[in-house]
């Protein structure tokens, strides 16, 4: 394992830039980097090089550990944490990178649930900024670096990556992992990563690498064939977890068993988000791809273990998060239509006397198409994520009028889940989402 000595990485910025405070770090990043969460597609740079470029001069830290690629139109965060979670239960140390953040921007980079430390995100930009100047790099771009070069010096077990944009072209895309998972193919940034399935599940396939085991989530007749090609160009055998697993519910325990093999498990999801079942039968055939390629296994209780605390072990948020009772007050980021209906199916069987919806957008999505989703009798709060692509709430009302929703408006979402609270009855469900930012914003209140 390559080993770096920190100090021979600009020492001269180490000692010039020691006093920049975490703060002003961050902000620096922020304000400085084109940020895709701020500006869009315009803040993307659409090839690897930025990346290369910066894992060169850091003598390619992400060499150094075992990976897991993890990539999908939904599911992949929750996925990649139930990965991190079953080698945490192995007693492994594990890297997570995932983005983006709700609260904290070292919610990107977890080693063992924990947040990357203040003084490390100090030390690696001062270390870096003039290279920073030279290579122009995007957030994104800088948060991948510094995500791999952390888990090196943590010298963790083994790494479990997050995609965050497609696949191909996306800032993750150098590392050769050990086993690569697509979770699923839905429309998301169409703008882009292209306008159907087809071309996004071309753009996700590029994660698969020549000769590592692929498992696809879900079996879709509309775009697999583009993983089989893919997969059978790169020698790279392929599963679908839809196809290899069953699941079965009692109406609180869901038994999921593999086809042809004596893997069972049962876990209590009756509580849990509507899509966890899906993302659990990924995961447990991601870990049964794995068990085959390595020598030290993961043994049945250790998976079981690890996916029913997924949530405390990877220090997981902002997915069908409970934030209060009596109303029970649910922040979910689901943010395009196909998840976004799969939460409505779900709710619409629940015993809620009224639904209070929260909900704010950005930009790029299609907005209208998901508010026609909504069901008229429930009560709406429309509201806009506190970021420039966010979707100014006079807008918002505009499409909510022409698809007959009726609601209020406010510009803080703190604002709207204090008039929702106020109207709601003990039996109702408060209901906070259609964007992550919108998650964001209320966990960011509730953190004060």
């Amino acid at each position: 394992m390559i080993r770096h000595n920190e100090e021979t990485i600009h020492p001269t910025l180490h000692l010039i830039y020691r006093m920049k405070d975490y703060d002003t770090t961050i902000a620096y990043l922020f304000e400085q980097l084109p940020m895709y969460q701020k500006y869009g597609k315009t803040a993307i740079k659409k090839d690897l090089t930025n990346i290369r470029s910066l894992l060169t001069i850091l003598e390619s830290p992400h060499m150094s550990y075992p990976c897991i690629h993890v990539a999908g139109t939904n599911g992949k965060g929750t996925t990649a944490h139930m990965l991190a979670s079953v080698f945490s239960a192995k007693g492994k140390k594990v890297g997570l990178y995932t983005s983006p953040h709700y609260v904290d921007f070292r919610e990107r980079i977890k080693v063992d649930g924990t947040l990357v430390r203040t003084d490390f995100v100090v030390d690696f930009v001062n270390r870096l900024e003039m290279k920073i100047s030279d290579i122009q790099p995007s957030f994104f771009e800088i948060t991948v670096a510094m995500a791999f070069y952390y888990f090196h010096i943590e010298q963790v077990d083994i790494a479990i990556i997050e995609t965050g944009l497609g696949g191909r072209l996306d800032s993750t895309n150098v590392i050769d992992p050990v086993l690569s998972v697509i979770t699923n193919i839905s429309l998301d940034h169409t703008d882009t990563l292209g306008p159907d399935a087809y071309t996004i599940a071309k753009e996700k396939a590029g994660i698969i690498k020549p000769g590592r085991p692929v498992v696809i989530g879900n079996y879709q007749a509309s775009c697999d064939h583009v993983f089989m090609k893919k997969a059978a160009q790169e020698k790279s055998p392929v599963s679908f977890a839809s196809v290899n697993w069953s699941i079965e519910d009692d109406g609180k325990y869901s038994s999921f068993k593999r086809r042809n093999a004596a893997n069972s498990f049962k876990f209590d999801i009756s509580k849990d988000a509507p899509f966890t079942g899906e993302n659990i039968t990924t995961t447990l055939e991601a870990i049964y791809q794995f068990n085959q390629i390595m020598v030290e296994k993961i043994a049945d209780e250790t998976v079981n273990h690890g996916i029913s605390q997924y949530r405390s072990l990877s220090n997981y948020k902002g997915r069908w998060q409970v934030l209060g009772t009596s109303p029970l007050m649910i922040a979910d980021s689901a943010h395009n239509y196909a998840a976004i209906k799969t939460v409505l199916d779900h709710l619409r069987q629940g015993p809620y006397n009224k639904i209070h919806f929260i909900l704010g957008f950005v930009k790029d999505k299609e907005v209208d198409k998901i508010l026609g989703l909504f069901d008229k009798k429930h009560a709406y709060y429309f509201t806009r994520p506190s970021i420039p692509r966010g979707l100014l709430v006079h807008d918002l009302l505009l499409q909510a009028e022409e698809v007959k929703l009726a609601g209020f408006g406010y510009e803080k979402v703190s604002d709207a889940v204090s008039a929702a609270k106020s109207n709601a009855h003990p039996s109702d469900l408060i209901f906070i989402g259609g964007s992550s930012f919108v998650v964001a914003d209320i966990l960011s209140f509730y953190d004060q």
